[in-house]
């Protein structure tokens, strides 16, 4: 087991990296604790889970609602839930969002942290305390900022993901090495998803830096005044149509990305488009899409990056530099009904 800390405005995260489930009793013991997670991992490691207290949730962004917070919480009272408990999601982002916006509001404000179990989640949902749930086809329109206490990596958890959960989070992985890691977008030029699916050591440091560009962009800017912005690279268009055609969140981002490298060619002179969408298609993803580029924009209006009559828009100079530029809703609104 390897540990690492990030040191946040409000709290320090330990993320436990090559663990095993079995340390969360050890750190947080069954009785002080009540487990949140979904019934495809409920189903698929109930072994793991016996003896905790758990609340078991329908899969699926579909239930990333406030319903779904409601029915958590009034369970958490018949469980007796006080300000020592901690709520621990398992599960992949959905499970992780909910949780982390339960715990923030739950007596207002109880311990948290996370085991992901998707390749998703480990790499980008569980890291950096967003949290928050849908309305209707907006996304993650409400939530909070607020840091879990820790994160626990425990890659056997990975053994019973699908493989297009697999493909869902190599989106994430692509997006961190296009905004900031040239190196890492050549190592994934070199490989193919069953490179990473069958050699866990490379699985492992794989994740680990990825999990490590994520922090290290939140620790410089934790509520998104500017670099953390660039980790919305293909989620503006992306967001937009994901909900609209109930998309996968990798296939929405990586069509996302696809557009935002176009923007890019406009806008900021880049010249690598090619080679993005070529490793977006090598490890599954889908790069364009017919969509209502009308609806996307009104849905896109609503994206939490709008400020006034500006779009806080991430783009690409070169392979590993990305950069935040404000294009105006008009020229935007233009610019996607081209591409």
């Amino acid at each position: 087991m390897q540990t690492k800390s990030y040191r946040f405005s409000s709290a320090t995260v330990n993320y436990y990296f090559d663990a095993d489930f079995s340390r969360l009793e050890k750190m947080i013991g069954k009785e002080h604790a009540v487990l949140i997670t979904d019934e495809h991992i409920f189903q698929a490691h109930k072994k793991k889970l016996k003896g905790w207290n758990c609340i078991s949730l329908k899969p699926g962004e579909e239930y990333k609602i406030q319903a779904t917070v409601d029915s958590i919480i009034e369970q958490l009272i018949e469980f007796k839930a006080d300000r020592s408990t901690w709520v621990v999601g398992i599960g992949g982002g959905v499970v992780t969002d909910i949780t982390g916006y339960v715990a923030a509001v739950y007596m207002r404000g109880i311990k948290c942290g996370f085991v992901p179990t998707s390749i998703l989640a480990m790499v980008d949902a569980s890291i950096g305390g967003k949290n928050g749930i849908d309305v209707g086809i907006y996304k993650n329109l409400v939530g909070t900022i607020r840091q879990p206490q820790f994160l626990l990596y425990d890659y056997s958890l990975l053994k019973s993901l699908p493989k297009q959960e697999w493909v869902n989070g190599f989106a994430e992985i692509i997006k961190h090495s296009c905004i900031k890691d040239l190196s890492l977008f050549k190592e994934l030029e070199k490989n193919k998803l069953t490179h990473y699916q069958k050699n866990k050591p490379a699985l492992a440091k794989l994740i680990r830096r990825n999990a490590e560009i994520k922090s290290t962009v939140v620790q410089a800017d934790e509520f998104e005044k500017g670099e953390r912005r660039l980790l919305n690279f293909g989620h503006t268009l992306g967001h937009a149509i994901e909900n609209m055609y109930e998309l996968s969140h990798g296939q929405a981002i990586s069509i996302g990305m696809t557009a935002a490298c176009q923007i890019s060619e406009k806008l900021a002179g880049f010249k690598d488009s090619e080679r993005v969408i070529k490793v977006l298609d090598q490890y599954g993803l889908p790069t364009l899409a017919n969509f209502d580029k009308q609806k996307a924009f009104e849905v896109l209006k609503m994206d939490k990056k709008r400020e006034q009559k500006d779009m806080n828009y991430v783009l690409l100079e070169k392979i590993g530099k990305g950069v935040v530029r404000s294009i105006p809703m008009t020229e935007l609104e233009e610019i996607i009904n081209e591409i």
